[in-house]
């Protein structure tokens, strides 16, 4: 990230590495936030996104996987990873929710200056 000490950087790729050997579907992206989400390898599903549609769905693990065109294997990834961390990937849907309300409000007050 940028003004990331080289330290900071380390510890974090590390960290990542570390993730990645325990969960290996799931890779890590610079999401809206700033910050570096979990995503299923391959796809372009945040863990956050698989979660919130296996919620929505009572858990139904084949269900989550045909609405979002994944296989089994990758949900049950999202899900393995979100086990681990699910105060971090709770936390990632959390301010994904806010970039999505603050977007909508502007382009609301966009259009309301066109009209």
């Amino acid at each position: 990230m940028v003004g990331e000490s080289r330290n900071a950087l380390a510890d974090r790729l590390l960290g990542e590495a570390l993730r990645v050997a325990r969960h290996p579907l799931i890779r890590f992206h610079q999401g809206a936030a700033g910050r570096r989400q979990p995503l299923v390898t391959g796809t372009r599903q945040y863990v956050h996104q698989v979660v919130a549609t296996l919620k929505a769905g009572d858990g139904d693990v084949d269900e989550a996987a045909a609405y979002l065109g994944l296989t089994i294997r990758q949900v049950r990834a999202a899900l393995d990873y979100y086990a681990d961390f699910q105060d971090e990937v709770d936390a990632d849907a959390h301010a994904a929710r806010r970039i999505e309300a603050a977007e909508r409000d502007r382009w609301e007050r966009q259009q309301r200056a066109l009209a």
